[in-house]
């Protein structure tokens, strides 16, 4: 088929930003640059965008809430990186919240491993290590099997939370939470509208730290520094995740040091 010199100009340019043969020193100069998508010969023209298929989804990314095969109430996140974060109330008791699972896996095709898993319970367990195997498809389920190194085997069921594709939002975070310890002490949390928080519980020990939104999954990164006297973990300062459950008005937050052997975690109402 013969193209005018001009159409071929235009094609060939087209063909050139597709392929990542032209520089450009960032997105931005690029899309202002004038190359504008070009019809070459029967191909999409602009108008025809929008008929093209979008990207899919393809991993077990996004927030998800579930239960367990033991009664107890699942709220997590699996990230970018397949890095997941799956806090877990007391049996029957969704409001008191009894550990997190945290690891890294490898999310194909629908299946989803992990050799790495921790359970950081707060119920008198301590920290265990396990493997997890599970099942996902994507934006809408996923399920898993935790085997710890101890022969005990525990499952869940999750769906897929669409605030997941909101964009973070600390203003909505922003206020105080109350959340109730296994052992019965109370911790208040509040956050402001710049992501600063501050911590303290009944036992006397206090935090402080910081929110910032991540690229994803509707969650926070999140650093937190104990204030020592009566905290278990002195001053340190730990580092993790935290998400904000907008239906249920639930602020979820667990940070580890990087040996991952001491853990902040909190599961608060907003007040």
């Amino acid at each position: 088929m013969l193209m005018t010199g001009t159409n071929s100009l235009r094609c060939l340019l087209a063909l050139g930003l597709m392929s990542g043969l032209v520089a450009c020193g960032s997105f931005a100069n690029c899309f202002n640059s004038g190359f504008a998508p070009a019809a070459c010969g029967g191909g999409y023209s602009e108008s025809d965008v929008s008929s093209l298929s979008q990207p899919t989804a393809t991993s077990s990314e996004g927030r998800w809430t579930g239960t367990t095969s033991t009664g107890r109430t699942v709220a997590g996140l699996v990230l970018e990186d397949d890095s997941y974060w799956l806090f877990y109330s007391a049996k029957d008791q969704p409001n008191i919240l009894a550990g997190l699972i945290q690891g890294t896996g490898t999310s194909h095709s629908g299946s989803f491993d992990s050799s790495n898993t921790r359970d950081f319970n707060v119920e008198g367990t301590a920290i265990r290590a396990a493997t997890m195997r599970g099942s996902y498809v994507p934006k809408k389920t996923f399920d898993g099997t935790i085997a710890y190194v101890t022969g005990d085997i525990e499952s869940f069921t999750s769906t897929y939370d669409g605030d997941s594709d909101s964009a973070t939002n600390v203003t909505q975070v922003a206020g105080s939470y109350s959340g109730l310890r296994i052992d019965n002490h109370q911790v208040t949390v509040t956050v402001d509208a710049a992501g600063t928080l501050s911590g303290d519980s009944t036992d006397g020990c206090t935090a402080t730290g910081t929110l910032s939104p991540r690229a994803t999954a509707n969650a926070f990164h999140t650093s937190v520094t104990f204030g020592g006297d009566t905290c278990r973990h002195g001053t340190e300062t730990v580092n993790g995740v935290a998400f904000y459950d907008a239906v249920t008005q639930r602020l979820y937050s667990a940070a580890l040091n990087g040996a991952r052997t001491r853990s902040f975690l909190f599961l608060g109402m907003k007040q």
